[in-house]
């Protein structure tokens, strides 16, 4: 058995069966991790999401900000980006299926075996693990309710709760972990989040933010944290104990595969587009 970590796949389907038939990947026998953001911007988004909920329990799966973006695009909430490539998706038979199968999805998975925890954007620093279980096992029972779309989802975007307090509203604390497991990149110096700063570690020039990986954590490094998201910066992080998996397919780099057992990566560029 093997297991294999990949990062944002963003609906670069060929990409993804490209890398995946690289290293052999069997789904009797092995499983398949992804870091979320499974849908936008590539072409394939309906088949990246067939596939993955195909594998059943081959495949451990986690929600981006992206795919929870689709709760929001399917319920009538938002509109569509035309960038991220949906319409296929969305007209799709199968989209009612496949966006009550994403519903079913939690914000993070755990390997206790190898101490490894995986989430899309990174988890809090102050965090220890009985709080990130309860607090994305929140989200994740919200998210399976009949109201999901007007009691979370329509609520969801606003950039208004930043920090971590036990003083926020039970509706904020549910928004403040969607922010930070799916949105997360850099932090001030007192936990709170930043939503503008994209850019690679080194062109950001407020000196107040700095990654969230690199302020100081309780689960890090004694757990390897498994995370996407970040294009920007390009899988450069400074832990063994981190991998960030995000390596820009859609915006024309390439799919990274991180084999456990092996610690190796292995990576697909991404297709020319005809």
């Amino acid at each position: 058995m093997a297991n294999y970590f990949v990062g944002d796949v963003q609906g670069c389907f060929d990409e993804l069966e490209l890398v995946l038939n690289k290293v052999g990947f069997n789904p009797s026998i092995d499983c398949l991790w992804a870091v979320g953001d499974l849908i936008a911007r590539g072409q394939g988004s309906l088949q990246t999401l067939q596939y993955f909920k195909s594998l059943q329990g081959s495949a451990k799966v986690v929600l981006g900000n992206h795919d929870l973006h689709l709760l929001g695009v399917h319920g009538k909430i938002k509109r569509a980006n035309p960038k991220d490539n949906l319409g296929e998706l969305l007209a799709s038979p199968d989209i009612g299926a496949l966006v009550d199968w994403l519903r079913l999805q939690p914000l993070y998975q755990e390997y206790p075996e190898q101490n490894i925890l995986m989430t899309h954007a990174g988890i809090p620093p102050l965090w220890d693990l009985s709080t990130l279980r309860n607090k994305a096992d929140i989200v994740a029972e919200a998210l399976q309710q009949p109201d999901y779309l007007t009691a979370l989802i329509a609520k969801m975007y606003t950039n208004s709760v930043a920090h971590y307090s036990d003083d926020l509203s039970e509706l904020d604390k549910k928004i403040y972990t969607i922010n930070a497991l799916t949105r997360m990149r850099y932090l001030y110096p007192d936990g709170r989040l930043d939503f503008d700063c994209k850019l690679p570690i080194e062109q950001c020039d407020n000196p107040q933010l700095s990654p969230w990986f690199t302020h100081h954590a309780i689960l890090h490094p004694e757990h390897t944290l498994v995370f996407g998201h970040w294009a920007a910066i390009m899988g450069e992080v400074n832990s063994p104990a981190l991998q960030a998996l995000d390596t820009g397919c859609c915006w024309g780099e390439h799919l990274t595969l991180w084999h456990l057992e092996s610690d190796q990566k292995i990576t697909q560029n991404k297709l020319k587009e005809s």
